[in-house]
């Protein structure tokens, strides 16, 4: 690889964290990591690790230890905190975090104002979370990751069902990353044709796939962190291509093709069906309801704010330089007007098509 992100910072050292670390330092898309967690020991011991990985490996990505601060001058940053809580959700369950991590991501997010480098999300409710850092710090390139993984999941389930290889088939899912996603079936294609797609059997085991993983190793965390140097090589530059990533798309943020050219984010919609029109704004309509309750949610202070002891919070990430009122964006979202992207897309307009009838 000859082009390298010159650094790269992730926030967050627990199960995703550490393995969107690890893929950064295997990888080699990077010259130096600065990792920050709850504590300072914990980053230290992360960064430790990861650099005998790097001595083993022969890479040349340097990890360290740092403060939220000190992430300010990276090209990249990686949000990956998730707050103490136990999710006893059966359906639904990725919005379970949604009240316990908007307060920590306002906290942090503030802290990023006039950031100029690219951020990319991983906390859930993804598309959420993704939205409210934009909205918070003011930053124009923040994208969430979530649906970029949803359709890895769905190019491998739908090449097992038809028994081909995974890179015959060309397809996405959009939408929310949780239960409101949406499988652009009319749009697959599988060795350059049109096939009837199972839908029931993608769906069910899209659904299921995320929660017999847990089940097994306690979180998901090799997908998520393949989705994240995937996203990180687009945005960044190293390579051109797209990816689905959760963007301001009309009034909500969501999961759609996002092409990348020398880091220019454009939208890069595939043709919908009638039904799937629907479906999408229907996601939006359930994020736009869910972000309005987030939205409302106050900061977590951080410890320097506070006026007396506290127990220690989920993220004490230490010394915060708040910005002033009259400094913070007052715009509700970063998104422009409705309909547009401040990721330099175009707006976006759901091209309806008929097709031939698919199983549902």
């Amino acid at each position: 690889m000859t082009t390298r992100v010159p650094a790269v910072g992730v926030i967050g050292t627990g199960a995703v964290g550490q393995a969107v670390s690890i893929a950064l330092v295997a990888s080699g898309v990077c010259g130096r990591l600065l990792v920050t967690s709850r504590t300072a020991g914990h980053a230290a011991a992360l960064a430790d690790d990861l650099d005998d990985m790097r001595t083993a490996l022969g890479t040349p990505v340097r990890p360290a230890a740092a403060d939220v601060e000190q992430l300010r001058n990276c090209a990249a940053v990686v949000v990956a905190v998730r707050a103490a809580f136990t999710n006893t959700r059966t359906d639904d369950v990725r919005m379970a975090g949604a009240g316990v991590n908007a307060p920590l991501i306002r906290s942090l997010a503030a802290r990023f104002v006039g950031y100029q480098g690219t951020v990319l999300v991983v906390t859930n409710p993804v598309d959420l979370m993704t939205r409210l850092w934009a909205d918070v710090s003011g930053c124009s390139r923040v994208f969430g990751v979530g649906s970029g993984l949803d359709t890895a999941r769905y190019r491998l389930t739908l090449a097992r069902l038809l028994d081909v290889a995974t890179a015959e088939v060309s397809g996405h899912v959009i939408g929310e990353h949780g239960t409101a996603h949406v499988v652009c079936a009319s749009s697959t294609a599988v060795g350059g044709r049109s096939l009837p797609i199972p839908l029931r059997q993608i769906r069910e085991e899209l659904t299921a796939r995320p929660g017999r993983i847990s089940a097994g190793i306690g979180r998901t965390r090799c997908g998520p962190a393949g989705a994240v140097l995937s996203a990180l090589r687009l945005a960044c530059g190293v390579e051109d291509g797209t990816v689905e990533l959760s963007v301001p798309c009309g009034e909500a943020w969501l999961g759609v093709p996002v092409r990348f050219t020398r880091g220019r984010a454009g939208l890069s919609m595939p043709s919908l069906n009638a039904a799937e029109v629907r479906q999408l704004e229907a996601a939006g309509s359930k994020l736009c309801a869910a972000y309005r309750a987030v939205r409302s949610l106050p900061m977590q202070p951080l410890p320097s704010e506070r006026q007396e002891p506290l127990p220690r919070t989920p993220y004490a990430w230490g010394p915060q330089t708040r910005p002033s009122p009259s400094s913070r964006p007052s715009a509700p979202s970063p998104a422009g007007r409705p309909g547009t992207s401040a990721h330099g897309g175009r707006p976006l307009k759901y091209r309806r098509r008929t097709s031939t009838a698919v199983p549902r």
